[in-house]
């Protein structure tokens, strides 16, 4: 049950035509009063001899009642309340009963004092109502309202408990503003899918991704084509930052502009300067290429992962914060099969990023070094090496995403978790498209190998893991694995201590692919091979250039 309180207005009777007409975006059927103040609230929806007028005036009558200079100019209070589409459908005594408790929690009803506003609750569809207020009291006083909205969260969150509705995951306050409504209605008249709230909040971060100094940032955004505006104080110090679309502009033509804090609360000037904790450097050298970086990020994230919930909860924080600047800058340097998957999980991510824990940000230099690596080294191949290193840092990133959301399960951040699943589910989506080709170049060196080999490598497992080895020689993943560990002995690595060795790395009962997470952990170890030119098959266009990538712990094998 999701409640949203809008902006408040100055027409009563606006509002109420709105909600008894046709609708704009969804077609209104049979709007009625579900509730109100006092039973003798005319409806208009349901009695030919009341009015729109008629409601209105009655709700107003406070608020004119007062001496005309005392009357609020924004006097409107307005609250949708909506279940989710999976819910069943409320009868109106239940959204009867729901609108009471709305009006309760937020303040517009006060059963300690007795004091109250008029209000009246409309539903015109069979999902959600609309609840209207004039906010001055019988008495002439104004109601307390504050934090109405986070008290109508929270009942809703009791009603759904009661009612067996779907849970919805609670908020903190640390999510990212949501596009109004007219924004949305903006940008389906221009055809655009993204408001240019949600467009404004990537660029930015995409800008942030490793940067070093307010200069540095700036110049990224000017480079996307954002107009910025910075705010200064007489002194010259920059206070604050505006940013707006080419292109945006309100009715009289100005550009439309957003504060960072408008964006999400981690993007105001203030929070972005906490940042920038070391002096700045120099963009990697030339040489490093993108390639380079993947594997670099890909190390960093590996030891982020290991320490995520060890050590303290500033530091914890910092990780996470400096994970989603790796993903923005993977975002925007992919090759174009995996490129909207990883955009789709560093939007995903980007709420698993924020929490009311401070963030050390000195504690991630090394993570956030990796982002501007990778955006200095520009955009990477989907084949070869920069394909494998690719597969190698998104593997990586669904085990720091899923520890993530463990971290996050195990403080009560409902919404961050959930954000940390779905990134999750869009990293996996990538890494099958980015390591297929390599893996299926693996599979096929492993299909060819002589059957001895292949049956001295099925004892070795058995010797190693006697009670999962069947499991394992006859999943389809075998054959990369047998490769792999061919590999290990003609390099004089003995399979069996090898696969003991990384056996005892972590369990293997949550695993759905065994042979995968095995072979993921030989990467890790630097066992796995490269395949030669002449091993790799051969295009349409000649011989593939792919290197081999491994299958991710906790990831294609959807390992939770």
């Amino acid at each position: 049950m999701i409640p949203k309180i809008a902006r408040r207005g100055s027409r009563t009777i606006g509002l109420l035509t709105y909600l008894y007409g046709p609708g704009i975006r969804d077609e209104h059927t049979d709007p009625h009063l579900v509730a109100s103040f006092g039973s003798d609230a005319p409806d208009p929806g349901r009695d030919p001899a009341a009015t729109l007028k008629d409601l209105a005036v009655l709700l107003d009558q406070p608020v004119r009642a007062l001496p005309e200079p005392n009357q609020p100019k924004r006097h409107v209070w307005h609250c949708s309340v909506r279940t989710d589409p999976g819910d069943r459908q409320l009868s109106d005594d239940e959204w009867e009963t729901v609108a009471h408790r709305i009006v309760t929690a937020t303040g517009i009803e006060d059963p300690n004092t007795g004091r109250y506003c008029r209000w009246a609750a409309v539903r015109h569809a069979p999902d959600h109502i609309h609840i209207v207020a004039t906010l001055i009291c019988e008495d002439g006083r104004r109601p307390r309202l504050h934090q109405d909205a986070a008290r109508a969260q929270a009942e809703c969150r009791r009603i759904e408990t009661e009612w067996g509705l779907r849970l919805l995951n609670a908020g903190d306050g640390t999510a990212a503003q949501r596009p109004t409504s007219a924004e949305r209605h903006k940008a389906d008249r221009h055809h655009h899918d993204r408001t240019p709230r949600e467009q404004l909040r990537e660029a930015v971060r995409t800008a942030l991704a490793g940067a070093t100094s307010g200069e540095e940032f700036f110049d990224r955004l000017a480079d996307q084509g954002v107009h910025v505006y910075q705010r200064h104080a007489p002194s010259g110090d920059l206070l604050g930052y505006n940013v707006a679309l080419p292109g945006d502009r309100t009715a009289d033509g100005s550009p439309v502009w957003f504060s960072g804090s408008k964006l999400a609360p981690d993007l105001s000037w203030p929070r972005i300067q906490q940042r920038f904790t070391t002096p700045p450097s120099p963009p990697p050298t030339p040489q490093t290429t993108p390639a380079g970086a993947r594997r670099a990020a890909a190390d960093t994230l590996w030891d982020a992962t290991h320490h995520l919930g060890e050590g303290d909860s500033a530091s914890d924080a910092a990780h996470l914060a400096a994970a989603s600047e790796v993903l923005d800058a993977l975002a925007t340097t992919s090759p174009r099969p995996t490129r909207a998957h990883v955009r789709a999980a560093a939007r995903s991510y980007d709420r698993a990023a924020r929490s009311h824990i401070r963030a050390a940000h000195q504690h991630s230099r090394a993570l956030r070094r990796t982002a501007r690596a990778i955006t200095f080294a520009g955009p990477a191949l989907g084949r070869g090496e920069d394909g494998a290193a690719a597969a190698m840092l998104l593997s990586t990133l669904v085990l720091f995403v899923i520890a993530a959301h463990r971290w996050h399960t195990a403080r009560g951040h409902q919404q961050q978790a959930a954000a940390a699943r779905q990134a999750a589910e869009h990293l996996c989506q990538a890494y099958d498209i980015a390591a297929g080709p390599h893996l299926a170049v693996l599979a096929t060196q492993g299909r060819a190998l002589p059957p001895h080999t292949l049956d001295s490598l099925a004892e070795s497992v058995r010797t190693a893991v006697p009670a999962i080895a069947d499991t394992i020689v006859t999943e389809p993943g075998w054959p990369a694995l047998a490769a792999a560990l061919d590999h290990a002995a003609r390099q004089g690595t003995d399979p069996v201590p090898l696969l003991q060795e990384v056996i005892g790395h972590r369990e293997l009962t949550t695993a759905d692919s065994l042979s995968g997470v095995l072979l993921w952990r030989l990467h890790r170890r630097g066992t796995a091979p490269a395949p030669t030119q002449r091993d790799r098959p051969r295009t349409a266009d000649g011989p593939s250039t792919a290197a081999v990538a491994p299958v991710p712990e906790n990831g294609t094998d959807r390992r939770r």
